[in-house]
C-alpha cells in the first residue's frame, strides 16, 4: 500500500469510537430502540428522547409504548415508570453497568475496560466493536455504528443472547443542554424504592 492510498483511507469504527469519547462532551437526541432475542426476532421496541452530558449525566425520556425517565445526575440515577407510579434510586457507582446511557456518558479511556476494534463498514455505517474486559458487565459486546462519522447506532449483546439496538436520529453533539433535565424530584404520591 503506498502512502498517498493509506492517507485517503476513511477512519475506521475505533478512529470514530476515539473521536466521540475525545471531542463531543454532550449528544442530545430522538432514538428508538428494539430488542430482538437469540433468533433475532423482535420482542420489545421503544422511543423516546435521550440527553447526555459527560461525565456521568444523562436523561433518557421514553415516550413509547410507555412513559419512563431514567435520569442520572452525576451521583444517582433516578429510574421512574410512570405507568407503576414507582421510582428507583441507586447509586451511579453501582447503578447500571455498562449500559448505553453508562456507556456514552462515561469519561475516561475505553480501552481500560473493553478490547476495541474497528469492523469495518456495514451498509451506510462504520462499526466500532467493543468487549468488555469485565465479564460481569451485563454485556458480551457491544458494537457502535458511525454515519459520516457521527454516533447512529448502539447494539449491544447480552449474556442470554439477546440484541439490544438503540438508533439515534437527530443526533446534535455538543449542544448546551439545561442543567434542570439532570435533576430529578420524585412526584408527590409515587413510591420511591431504593432511597
Amino acid at each position: 500500500m503506498t502512502l498517498a492510498h493509506a492517507a485517503k483511507q476513511a477512519p475506521g469504527g475505533a478512529e470514530y469510537l476515539h473521536r466521540f469519547f475525545t471531542t463531543v462532551n454532550s449528544v442530545q437526541a430522538q432514538f428508538s430502540q428494539v430488542v430482538l432475542d437469540e433468533a433475532l426476532n423482535t420482542i420489545q421496541e421503544s422511543a423516546g428522547t435521550l440527553y447526555i452530558e459527560r461525565p456521568n449525566k444523562f436523561r433518557w425520556d421514553y415516550d413509547a409504548p410507555f412513559k419512563q425517565e431514567i435520569v442520572a445526575d452525576g451521583k444517582q440515577i433516578w429510574v421512574y415508570d410512570k405507568e407503576l407510579q414507582q421510582v428507583t434510586v441507586r447509586e451511579l457507582s453501582g447503578g447500571l453497568g455498562d449500559t448505553p446511557a453508562v456507556l456514552l456518558a462515561g469519561k475516561g479511556r475505553l480501552e481500560d475496560r473493553f478490547t476495541v476494534k474497528s469492523m469495518g463498514e456495514q451498509g451506510n455505517l462504520t462499526w466500532a466493536q467493543l468487549i468488555p474486559k469485565n465479564k460481569d458487565g451485563g454485556f458480551e459486546n457491544i458494537r457502535i455504528g458511525f454515519e459520516k462519522g457521527k454516533l447512529k447506532t448502539l447494539e449491544m449483546v447480552d449474556g442470554f443472547g439477546q440484541t439490544t439496538r438503540v438508533t439515534l436520529r437527530n443526533a446534535r453533539e455538543n449542544v448546551r443542554i439545561d442543567p434542570a433535565r439532570f435533576r430529578f424530584t420524585p412526584p408527590k404520591g409515587v413510591d420511591v424504592v431504593g432511597q
